[in-house]
């Protein structure tokens, strides 16, 4: 496989390794799979040595769960972000969590969906620090979507903020099953109807 624009022409080894191989794992774990990656590929992607790669992560799942942790901090690709709009009101925070779609690669567009989601599928309970990183995510952002429920005036913040996540998840799960983004256009439309219902508006 060819170097990526981020990684291509960087030195092997040095300064920045560390970055350059989370870069090529993000790469290569979303194009290729996590099990269909191996380690000579990374290394090669992210133009680094064997012994380099094992200094930072001491084994395959440690860097899985590095690059979820990672995924985690950047958050773009989770379509999360909008719940940490200070310039929307809470329902309008909610209501933008749907209007969001997740990231199409190139060149076969292929709708990925949540990485997180797509680890889990993938480990199928073979690596627990991975899943670990995917189960206390989605718990937190479960809460966070509650929270936001209450601040939004929701009158059971509880059970709409765990019916928005089962809408919210399940249809980037379905997305990505069919290459389709017409489950994310039908889930906004839900969660509309669901908020209004919850806050009164209906």
């Amino acid at each position: 496989m060819e170097a990526s624009a981020a990684t291509a022409g960087a030195p092997r080894g040095g300064r920045g390794a560390r970055e350059r191989i989370l870069r090529a794992a993000a790469e290569l774990f979303a194009s290729d799979g996590i099990h269909a990656t191996g380690i000579a590929k990374l290394t090669d992607v992210a133009h680094v040595s064997t012994r380099t790669l094992y200094q930072h992560f001491p084994s395959k799942e440690a860097l899985i769960a590095a690059y979820l942790r990672h995924i985690e901090s950047e958050g773009t690709a989770l379509g999360e972000t909008a719940l940490e709009r200070g310039d929307l009101g809470a329902r309008e925070r909610l209501l933008r969590l749907f209007a969001e779609r997740p990231a199409v690669s190139p060149p076969a567009k292929v709708v990925r969906g949540c990485p997180l989601h797509n680890a889990a599928v993938e480990a199928a309970g073979s690596l627990p620090e991975a899943a670990a990183v995917v189960e206390r995510h989605k718990r937190e952002f479960t809460a966070r979507v509650i929270e936001t429920a209450a601040e939004a005036g929701a009158n059971e913040p509880d059970t709409l903020g765990r019916q928005l996540v089962v809408l919210f998840e399940g249809a980037r799960a379905l997305s990505t099953s069919l290459n389709d983004v017409q489950p994310l256009q039908d889930a906004e439309e839900l969660a509309t109807t669901l908020i209004d219902q919850a806050v009164g508006r209906a």
